[in-house]
């Protein structure tokens, strides 16, 4: 008795030549339904159609095909059980080896931007449940969700049939894929409706396996979605992305977006960003009429820490830059865009990592951040909220100057990025000196402030955190920081205030606190 394939696809990508071979080669009849049908038929590939295998019409506008005793029967029965034998026999059952379903494009649905009602009929129903029914009886049954699983099935079958194992391999696929649909569907339903979930539920298909992870006895993989973010921004040269690289760019690309991030030809005057990070942390930055000029600024800050570092701006990267970018070793560069003479130069370092990151690949909706720990997940939405300066107050008898303002706005948006405990020393708009993740804020301060070589007279300094005590004020005071910013909130608040004043310091506090952990 000839094989019988199940074929209902919505992605009809090489379907015809693959129904042709099991046809022609493998002596398969095909069962079919609807546009799949049709589609097939014009092909001039024989078809049973399901209506006819069932002696049932298709019903509700299509919605019920598939759903019926004798598809499910037939993919469901297995074929050495003697009450499986007997009742197919009594119910005059067709054995279905091969089901070939694909389901409805439900993710491009909504990526669309399509209305509730229309993407509720995108919502597949015959063909997961037929894949789960095939996936279950996979001793007995093969299933295929993918084009690409096509061949390989052809060739399994050319080499003298489909053992176990493979057909398991496919069930575990096949699982995923309705999974991964499933998933897509509740995350939907729950940001449309806004509704709290009981359980955390997302799925990621995997991009790549990773040389290694941050060393090189650990394993690493890179799983996320190809239509935004870092898998669809353009490597232009360079190795191969590592986990530490994403990482990197990660942080780099989160800190240089606090300023306008715009293609070449709209222009951003005086406000051209630059950042070279190391090890997730900011090690320069500042902003200055040209990306030349922002990258020189950021690079005096720490010469040494930019060494094998990450650089990103947020404009074009043109031949004048590029000619400082290739004299320092560094990792990767990420901007909007790059001259052509710019690549042609940086081209000379055929290992660095040159990245097209455009703007329209951002994420549009608000983003969560995970972190693992044993045994679960923490979760929280990623600090990205806009600071209103409206909200912040002058708290000292001193007020700030006009570049003064200008240099606190900079510093507070660099020492959102930068691992708490952060202190940020800055002027003219370009950092000085940044102390990261120590475990006390004066320790903090001191590193930040020894790290400006003697240039704080009349520079600024930002911290991530309220001062529980004066102590900090008064080194600043020592290195000539003339303006604070911090969050305020301490219940000592008040000592801060008060040595600010004896020192003739200005302080700004923005209720807000932005901890970096």
């Amino acid at each position: 008795m000839s094989p019988l394939a199940l074929v209902s696809v919505s992605d009809k990508k090489n379907i015809i030549p693959f129904c042709k071979e099991l046809v022609e080669k493998f002596n398969y009849k095909i069962l079919s339904s609807g546009g799949t049908a049709k589609y097939l038929t014009e092909a001039k590939i024989p078809v049973i159609k399901v209506a006819e295998f069932t002696n049932s019409p298709e019903i509700l506008g299509g919605r019920v095909k598939t759903l019926h005793p004798k598809i499910h029967g037939g993919i469901l029965a297995k074929r050495t059980d003697e009450e499986h034998k007997k009742e197919i026999e009594t119910n005059d059952l067709e054995l279905i080896d091969l089901v070939v379903v694909n389901l409805y494009p439900f993710k491009k649905t909504i990526e669309n931007g399509s209305k509730w009602e229309d993407a509720i009929e995108n919502i597949d129903i015959g063909g997961p449940s037929m894949i789960r029914s095939a996936a279950k009886n996979h001793k007995d049954v093969s299933v295929l969700v993918d084009p690409s699983q096509y061949q390989e099935f052809l060739e399994e079958i050319n080499q003298g049939g489909l053992n176990e194992s493979y057909k398991a391999k496919l069930a575990f696929e096949a699982f995923q894929h309705t999974a991964d649909y499933d998933t897509a569907i509740s995350n939907w339903i729950r940001k449309e409706r806004d509704l709290q979930s009981s359980k955390y539920i997302e799925s990621y298909p995997l991009i790549r396996t990773l040389r290694y992870g941050e060393n090189p006895h650990q394993n690493a993989f890179w799983y996320g979605l190809s239509n935004i973010g870092w898998n669809s921004a353009e490597q232009l040269q360079g190795k191969d992305l590592s986990y530490n690289n994403l990482l990197d760019l990660e942080s780099a690309l989160s800190t240089v977006l606090e300023f306008s991030y715009d293609e070449k030809d709209i222009p951003l005057t005086n406000n051209y960003a630059s950042v070279i990070l190391k090890h997730n942390n900011p090690c320069g930055a500042s902003i200055s009429n040209s990306a030349s000029q922002a990258f020189l600024n950021a690079l005096e800050c720490d010469s040494i820490s930019a060494f094998g570092g990450i650089v990103a701006f947020n404009s074009n990267v043109d031949s004048e830059t590029a000619i400082h970018l290739k004299d320092i070793f560094l990792e990767c560069v990420v901007a909007p865009s790059f001259d052509e003479e710019a690549l042609d130069i940086l081209k000379i370092k055929k290992n660095l990592r040159i990245l097209r990151f455009s703007k329209d690949k951002l994420p549009k909706k608000k983003q969560n951040s995970t972190k693992s720990i044993m045994g679960g997940l923490l979760i929280q939405e990623t600090d990205n909220s806009e600071d209103k300066t409206e909200s912040w107050i002058t708290v000292t008898q001193k007020n700030p100057s006009n570049q003064m303002n200008l240099d606190l706005n900079f510093a507070w948006k660099i020492c959102k990025h930068v691992k708490s405990n952060a202190i940020v020393i800055a002027k003219d708009q370009k950092t000085l000196g940044i102390g990261a993740g120590q475990m006390n804020r004066v320790g903090a301060a001191k590193i930040a402030l020894q790290a400006a070589k003697g240039l704080c007279s009349e520079a600024v300094l930002a911290s991530d955190g309220f001062f529980p005590f004066a102590d900090t004020v008064e080194i600043a005071n020592e290195y000539g920081i003339k303006a604070i910013i911090q969050p305020g909130g301490s219940l000592r608040d008040q000592e801060s205030i008060d040595m600010c004043n004896s020192k003739g310091i200005s302080m700004i506090f923005t209720h807000k606190r932005h901890f970096l952990h």
